[in-house]
């Protein structure tokens, strides 16, 4: 059974730290926070010891590593790992810099350790069937995908200001699942933001309306949208377009109950949070990186994976603030 040593006793900790310990197939060992109460909780309900990250790191009796920090932790966490020799399951991003994400990919490839990074939405089960009907060809050659995020409302203005934009933070998401959609690398990057949901947001320097366009060399296009507002819930929808027709998986709702009257049709609302909306998407993502490294598979999505999509971020984030198209090497 693999021992994990889980990072972060946070929101996203506590689902991670859940789905280890009701695999089956895995436990919690240890358990690392900065707010020892938290770290103390999540651990007496998961069964594992808290104890320090350095400790956890080395401890001879953890097989893997699941960071769930804050980002300025994460490189140097996933170093500190990899040089322990064991594999690592990080949440996005390795970092803001994409020069600190190379530097910590070389240490990781000298090391010929493991990690993957947790970028949830390959993982939801609409998208990846739909991902692999495109693989089978479903639709014949991909042309054009159109993504969709809307949260249901802005975060926090401490979060805005440390998140590294919407671009960084929210989009990233988007940007990887467009590679993973179009399966090309994107060249060409042109972004507009706007202010509309929050003035305080744009005070802070950042958008909370957004869109991108993006190309591959072949020609293939993306839209992405996103919205800090979305008055009806959590809106996730995605599209893709090809020679032979059309894919698309729509939105979750509360239940699949329907009304119909005189005045018309009725459906429940759709799920209003993404650790509802994308609860299956992070158990498959932490079930995925068990089965890998338990078996010697191959992990994705990879630190490569994670260095693309933060390309891609800086791209739009210099295209939003300059107005003009930025070409991605």
């Amino acid at each position: 059974m693999l021992r994990f040593g889980v990072l972060g006793a946070g929101r996203i900790g506590k689902v991670h730290a859940r789905t280890i310990a009701a695999s089956g197939k895995a436990k919690v060992a240890y358990l690392a926070d900065a707010l020892p109460k938290a770290a103390a909780d999540l651990a007496a309900e998961v069964g594992a010891r808290v104890a320090s990250v350095e400790d956890i790191i080395k401890a001879k009796d953890v097989d893997a590593i699941l960071i769930a920090t804050p980002t300025p932790f994460h490189a140097e966490q996933i170093e500190a790992g990899s040089n322990a020799g064991k594999p690592v399951l990080c949440e996005k991003p390795v970092s803001l810099s994409v020069e600190r994400i190379e530097q910590c990919l070389k240490v990781v490839e000298k090391n010929k350790t493991t990690l993957m990074i947790g970028f949830n939405r390959r993982f939801d089960p609409s998208f990846a069937a739909l991902q692999k009907r495109l693989r089978d060809g479903a639709v014949g050659s991909v042309e054009m995908a159109t993504i969709i995020s809307r949260d249901p409302g802005p975060p926090p203005m401490d979060y805005v200001k440390l998140s590294g934009g919407l671009f960084r933070d929210m989009m990233i998401h988007d940007l990887d699942l467009a590679r993973f959609l179009v399966g090309e690398e994107f060249t060409v990057v042109n972004a507009l933001g706007a202010s509309l949901v929050d003035k305080a947001i744009g005070a802070a320097g950042d958008v909370d309306t957004a869109a991108v366009h993006m190309q591959t060399a072949s020609g293939k296009i993306c839209v992405i949208t996103n919205s800090r507002r979305a008055t009806y819930g959590y809106d996730q929808r995605i599209e893709v377009h090809g020679s032979k027709g059309m894919l698309r998986a729509g939105n979750i709702h509360n239940t699949t109950v329907e009304l119909a009257n005189g005045e018309g049709f009725r459906e429940d609302p759709i799920l209003n949070f993404f650790t509802e909306r994308y609860g299956q998407a992070y158990a498959n993502e932490v079930l995925t990186f068990i089965d890998a490294v338990t078996n010697g598979k191959t992990v994705a999505p990879s630190g490569f994976d994670g260095l693309q999509a933060q390309k891609l971020a800086d791209a739009a984030t210099l295209s939003w603030q300059t107005g003009a198209p930025v070409k991605v090497s």
